[in-house]
């Protein structure tokens, strides 16, 4: 249907056989999105990508794209396919928790992604979840501004919770 031009224009993502649209990015999402990005980027080394909404293949009923995926390799890997699995996906949330949260959640556990993190801009708060099993995650926390989180794969790196969320002012 993609190829066929059917969303040309919308935002839409494939989980567990359903194709939802997105609504229009409001501009506290977008923002926080390039926030979450600059920071990343700093964290992972170069055998590790940072793509941001782009389509991860988990299967034939799955294909969300996160607000931001770390997947091994370099960009160039994924010319011909896109990437099964990734180490760590961000989402941004403020108009789309329950899907966030219910729906891309349970898709990301059933895939095995390891450390799946919700920035909410709602509760100005950053979720982690951790320790996938079948589809849901046996582990979450909330961290709040003061706070720090390592990524599983990069344990060494200290990310502040602050520099995540979009600053009060």
């Amino acid at each position: 249907m993609v190829e066929a031009g059917a969303f040309a224009g919308r935002r839409a993502e494939l989980i567990d056989g359903v194709v939802y649209e997105m609504p229009p990015q409001l501009s506290p999402h977008a923002s926080t999105l390039m926030l979450a990005q600059e920071v990343l980027r700093d964290v992972f080394s170069p055998e590790l990508s940072l793509r941001c909404q782009m389509p991860l293949d988990l299967g034939t009923a799955s294909m969300p794209e996160p607000d931001l995926a770390v997947v091994p390799g370099k960009s160039r890997d994924y010319y011909t396919a896109h990437p099964t699995g990734a180490a760590l996906i961000l989402e941004v949330t403020d108009t789309t928790q329950y899907h966030d949260r219910k729906r891309k959640a349970r898709t990301y556990a059933e895939a095995g992604i390891q450390d799946y993190w919700i920035v909410n801009l709602a509760r100005d708060v950053l979720e982690v979840y951790r320790d996938p099993a079948g589809d849901t995650y046996r582990t979450r926390r909330i961290l709040r501004r003061g706070e720090q989180i390592a990524p599983l794969v990069r344990p060494d790196a200290k990310i502040a919770v602050d520099d995540l969320l979009p600053s009060r002012s």
